[in-house]
């Protein structure tokens, strides 16, 4: 005799009411291994979902000319990036004027990231990035304004008191101005007119952000100066196609500017704009692995908690076996009645995980700023997985229940 799996599911179901406690236990249990393996791996998911979001408003066709290396270092893995000596004003300026190029070049540098801001009353933190730019700074980086205009050639040439300001100094700092354009702020010691506000690029991952404040390139040169100041150039190609040959000019042409020999090794790096995402981004599947192996170390624990409480079963209900089979019941049935209850109970605890494991990734998520995610991989493979631990652990106490002698299994209490 062999019953239908709807009416295995309806005979599971029966006894799980008839054990309400016992199940509740037994789900919870499930429930935390999912909820830790789901809520790990969602948020690693939103957090690789944030980096490359942070890096691809860069746009995939700008790379980068720098006096150092970019690396990502977890724990004593990797290596130190390479430092070289700094590429100075004159040399950025040099290449922007050699590089004959159909691409977009712009020369900038950091003049602080502890910058200070004050507008009226209302001050920041220490925190924000102060950048001097030239006029093709925006076009490089992917920023865009929302209101007001980008930097004349004639202040950027003579160092004019102008800003362009994020858009979080706008809302935090001058949260009292409708209409910030022709404002005065102080940035450290110096005074500065608001020309421009940047649309907002999201601080989720710090890099760039909206806590910056941009300033003509010779402003920063001279409110902020540094004896070692290096700068960066930045270029953009139309197309992704004109990306190897634009590069390719880059380095010839800037291997002349420092003077490098053609047996020597080129003293900068040229970094494409999503290389650290790239870089971020395989450094987490080291983490990934780590969370799966942790998530599925607290799966088998739950499992093996789930095997020790069906065998309970199996043995509380032994005359409610022995019933069974002497009204008909197979082996294969009471083996399938077991089986099919222990995926069930399962199954009602990954529910249960992956609601909380969703909830807990979301909320690294909401903290980045990338709103609800949803990760359905997860969800489908927790779901295959809860039946996996539902037969596995449901595999012994079934087959014992199904050997049990049906004589023996009537006289028992």
């Amino acid at each position: 005799m062999q019953l239908p799996v709807s009416e295995n599911i309806r005979i599971a179901f029966s006894s799980i009411r008839s054990n309400a406690l016992r199940t509740i236990l037994t789900a919870l249990i499930i429930a935390i291994g999912i909820w830790a393996l789901v809520g790990i791996l969602t948020a690693i998911d939103a957090l690789k979902f944030s980096i490359s979001s942070n890096f691809a408003g860069m746009g995939s066709n700008t790379f980068t000319i720098r006096n150092r290396g970019m690396n990502v270092r977890i724990g004593n893995d990797g290596k130190k990036p390479k430092i070289y000596t700094s590429i100075t004003y004159y040399e950025a300026k040099e290449f922007k004027e050699k590089f004959k190029f159909p691409a977009a070049v712009s020369i900038s540098t950091l003049a602080t990231f502890t910058g200070k801001l004050q507008y009226l009353s209302t001050k920041s933190n220490p925190n924000i990035q102060v950048f001097g730019i030239d006029d093709n700074y925006l076009t490089t980086s992917g920023y865009e304004l929302a209101q007001g205009r980008n930097f004349s050639s004639f202040e950027i040439l003579n160092g004019s008191s102008s800003v362009i300001i994020g858009s979080e100094i706008l809302t935090t700092v001058l949260k009292t101005e409708k209409n910030p354009i022709g404002k005065e702020i102080r940035i450290g010691s110096g005074k500065y007119t608001i020309v421009g506000v940047l649309k907002s690029k999201g601080t989720g991952m710090g890099f760039g952000g909206d806590k910056i404040c941009l300033l003509p390139i010779q402003s920063a040169r001279t409110n902020f100066p540094k004896q070692d100041a290096t700068f960066t150039i930045n270029v953009y190609a139309p197309t992704t196609s004109l990306m190897e040959g634009a590069i390719s000019e880059a380095i010839g042409l800037f291997r002349q500017i420092r003077k490098v020999k053609i047996t020597d090794d080129a003293n900068f790096e040229i970094t494409k704009s999503d290389s650290l995402a790239n870089m971020l981004i395989d450094n987490i599947k080291k983490v990934t692995i780590g969370a799966t192996l942790i998530g599925i170390i607290t799966l088998l624990g739950a499992a093996i908690g789930l095997m020790n409480i069906m065998l309970v079963s199996v043995t509380e209900r032994t005359r409610e076996i022995g019933i069974r089979k002497s009204l008909g019941a197979t082996a294969q049935l009471i083996r399938n009645q077991f089986l099919m209850e222990a995926v069930v109970i399962c199954l009602i605890g990954g529910a249960l995980g992956i609601i909380l494991g969703v909830g807990l990734g979301n909320l690294l998520s909401f903290q980045l700023g990338i709103g609800f995610y949803m990760p359905w991989k997860w969800v489908i493979g927790a779901s295959f997985l809860c039946v996996f631990v539902g037969l596995l652990s449901g595999f012994i106490p079934a087959n014992r229940a199904a050997k049990l002698d049906p004589i023996e299994s009537l006289r028992y209490e």
